[in-house]
């Protein structure tokens, strides 16, 4: 593990492997921690030629909490008027702040869900540091507040915020788990091991369940975006997204793949708002293509 620092926010970034090959960031979505990340998609990666690291977003994880400032849930923040604690150019520049710390002046974006509406904003805003961009179960980066419910399952919302599950460590490994059988892709079987692993290993690492922490998420869905439209991208962009998304309706990355010019759209048969391991050959394929 290694941090990297924008200003006084600290990063906690992990480089996965693949010394030599092409630089890969990934960033994982909303709340959630980067042991999220499969172990069998970073391994196709890296046997791709890949570079992989990636990093926990300012509000999940290893990095810096803002505990003190007011919040209350995701879509109370996503329809505030002004930020909570700080803007979407902020966390823009935390994903350069992470590709300095790495020594990578320039590398290819990986982004789900919240990670991909990042890492949009980060080429947008940076794009000199950004290779190729890739989305994945991501919103387009122009909407902003109420434009967002259009592509996003209001039902489904609902059906998060009413999960409970008692406090301690089980409860904290139930409520990951009820959280990836949610968004998982219904034509696969979803794979509890696997699964399981990664909600305890963030568990292991002695961070707070990404999960629960709701004003963490309010925070980060608050994160007002200000710069440059999605018709001025100017990186090599594709754009993924599950036919089956249970949160994010496939109209999100169509919607990407329209605005951003010459971006290739990709939508996954069956897929929900997750990686089977069905679909890792696919999305290596996909991305080993787009950086070459």
């Amino acid at each position: 593990m290694m941090i990297a620092s924008n200003g006084d926010v600290h990063l906690a970034a992990d480089d996965l492997g693949g010394a030599g090959g092409d630089p890969l960031l990934l960033l994982m979505g909303l709340g959630v921690s980067r042991f999220y990340w499969p172990d069998g998609l970073v391994a196709a990666l890296i046997g791709a030629g890949f570079h992989v690291a990636c990093f926990d977003g300012r509000d999940s994880g290893g990095s810096t909490h803002f505990d003190d400032a007011p919040a209350s849930d995701p879509l109370t923040g996503l329809l505030r008027r002004r930020p909570l604690a700080y803007t979407a150019e902020d966390m823009a520049d935390d994903a350069v702040a992470v590709l300095d710390a790495l020594g990578w002046q320039r590398a290819h974006l990986f982004g789900i869900s919240q990670g991909g509406l990042v890492a949009q904003r980060t080429a947008l805003r940076h794009p000199e540091r950004v290779q190729t961009l890739t989305t994945y179960a991501a919103v387009p980066s122009d909407a902003r507040g109420l434009a967002v419910l259009r592509y996003i399952r209001l039902p489904f919302l609902v059906r998060l915020a009413r999960m409970r599950q008692p406090a301690g460590r089980d409860g904290d490994i139930a409520a990951g788990l009820e959280l990836l059988r949610a968004v998982a892709s219904p034509d696969y079987p979803f794979d509890e091991d696997d699964a399981r692993l990664r909600v305890e290993r963030e568990l292991d690492a002695g961070l707070p369940s990404g999960v629960r922490d709701s004003r963490a998420q309010a925070r980060q869905t608050s994160a007002s975006w200000h710069g440059p439209r999605l018709r001025e991208l100017s990186v090599p962009t594709l754009v993924l997204h599950g036919e089956k998304d249970p949160l994010c309706r496939p109209s999100a990355g169509r919607r990407i793949a329209a605005l951003v010019p010459d971006a290739r759209y990709v939508e996954l048969p069956g897929t929900g708002h997750d990686l089977p391991r069905e679909i890792w050959s696919t999305v290596v394929r996909e991305l080993r293509a787009l950086a070459g």
